[in-house]
């Protein structure tokens, strides 16, 4: 099996710095002061490590969720390995650390309801839905062009993750105080008879054309275009997240936003029948 440093590689491949025998492509943020973010030594020797485990080693070792283990992986050091396979033509190769820290992200949000699951706070499944959002959004974004908001999350995650919180809980306390609803309605978690129709059996991930490069392209374009849950529920379904389990340990769509199992169904089949007349007939939209 080869190692995942063959994997590693950015646009500007040349800019890199040498880590023992790993290439260690520098972070391009740069400080208001004009200096370049620069990841911690320690952790770059840890990425140098790492990058020449073969892949399912290091995916064990990413899986480790106790930090005080001595094989934990921080979260800096996976954020690096996801975003330098963007140029790695088979990223089904790299789902799986992905997921692992996704689960991370969920599992530090605080939940809506109570730890007895007596109450829910309609804020804090805001702040929850708006952090794991926003994350997603720029994961998705990098892939396909440089972000550079990540990098700090290269350097310091828990901190960046926590200016996520904070921006997200200053939208929720503005909108909550004009008095805006914070939430969708859920229309009692029931489908219209239109929607239920129009969405059917229609899956678009299984249609007999997915494997045109094309057809794909054109279906990533409908989902970004979709009402943000739904676009976050696609994205977790691509990711093999279930929408409910009766196994409590399992992360599931449901849990991560705060939803119940039947709301969670109805707008999946909403952006099915949004993406279904968005790639019907073959016409671009």
């Amino acid at each position: 099996m080869k190692p995942l440093e063959e994997a590693v590689g950015t646009k500007h491949e040349a800019d890199t710095r040498r880590v023992g025998e790993v290439a260690i492509t520098p972070l391009r943020k740069r400080r208001l002061s004009g200096e370049l973010y620069e990841r911690d030594p320690k952790l770059e020797t840890l990425i140098a490590e790492l990058a020449v485990l073969p892949r399912d080693e290091l995916i064990a070792r990413a899986a480790i969720t106790k930090r005080s283990n001595p094989g934990y992986v921080p979260s800096e050091c996976l954020m690096y390995f996801i975003r330098a396979s963007r140029r790695d033509n088979n990223e089904v190769r790299f789902e799986r650390l992905y997921r692992i820290l996704i689960e991370r992200v969920l599992r530090s949000l605080p939940r809506a309801e109570s730890s007895d699951g007596k109450n829910e706070s309609l804020t804090r499944g805001v702040v929850r839905d708006k952090v794991f959002g926003r994350f997603v959004e720029l994961l998705s974004a990098d892939r396909a062009t440089y972000v550079e908001k990540l990098d700090y999350f290269e350097v310091r995650f828990d901190g960046a993750l926590a200016s996520l919180r904070r921006d997200a809980q200053e939208k929720a306390w503005r909108d909550e105080n004009r008095s805006q609803p914070l939430e969708y309605d859920e229309e009692s978690g029931e489908l219209s008879p239109e929607v239920e129709a129009a969405a059917g059996t229609h899956d678009p991930f299984a249609a007999s054309d997915f494997d045109d490069p094309i057809y794909r392209l054109r279906l990533n374009a409908a989902i970004e275009a979709l009402p943000p849950e739904q676009s976050r529920i696609i994205h977790m379904m691509r990711q093999g997240f279930p929408i409910d389990s009766k196994e409590p340990d399992v992360m599931t769509i449901a849990k991560a936003l705060g939803r119940s199992e039947k709301t969670v169904r109805t707008y999946r089949d909403k952006a099915f029948a949004a993406l279904r007349a968005a790639m019907g007939d073959g016409e671009e939209r």
